[in-house]
């Protein structure tokens, strides 16, 4: 398992971004994970899934509410990262009213929960592998903290443990 100190891993993650003024979307884009998170500070926080009960009423809308403490306490971006297609991502993105505060990013094939070790398996769900449920903040592509979550928590990976974790 990815730990703090670790570089992130050397994947593209995908990103379906809504265009200002014509309602039309654009993507999938690819995002190099390597090269979107040098000089930056990022705060990442990886979910099963778009659209799930604790994701869309609490996960996100968290970091949507913190993102101006965030932005004051030196985090360049907000990620969220989820094994779901970049489409669904996007959608997502739309009904939690997201844009310009956070980036809702696919790993579809979950080449990035894989590398980072940070994977659940909720094939018996009906869901396959899926990201574990976490936040870290992140520093010129290094892994400064890391809080992962027990299974069917939601305690240690929302914004206010991360923005913490900024002054700290």
């Amino acid at each position: 398992m990815i730990k703090v100190g670790d570089p992130l891993p050397d994947v593209t993650l995908q990103e379906y971004s809504e265009v200002e003024g014509n309602g039309c979307s654009i993507g999938p884009n690819p995002v190099k994970v390597k090269e979107a998170t040098a000089g930056k500070t990022i705060a990442l926080f990886a979910l099963p899934g778009a659209f799930t009960p604790t994701c869309s009423a609490k996960h996100v809308p968290g970091y949507i509410q913190k993102f101006d403490d965030l932005k004051k306490a030196g985090v360049d971006e907000i990620w969220c990262v989820s094994v779901n297609d970049a489409f669904v991502m996007g959608a997502w993105a739309r009904d939690q009213k997201s844009g310009g505060k956070v980036r809702m990013l696919a790993d579809g094939s979950a080449e990035f929960a894989k590398a980072t070790g940070l994977t659940m398996d909720l094939s018996a769900r009906g869901m396959g592998v899926r990201s574990a449920r976490y936040s870290m903040l992140v520093k010129d592509g290094k892994v400064a903290s890391l809080n992962v979550e027990a299974p069917g928590k939601f305690e240690v990976s929302d914004a206010e443990t991360l923005l913490a974790q900024t002054r700290g």
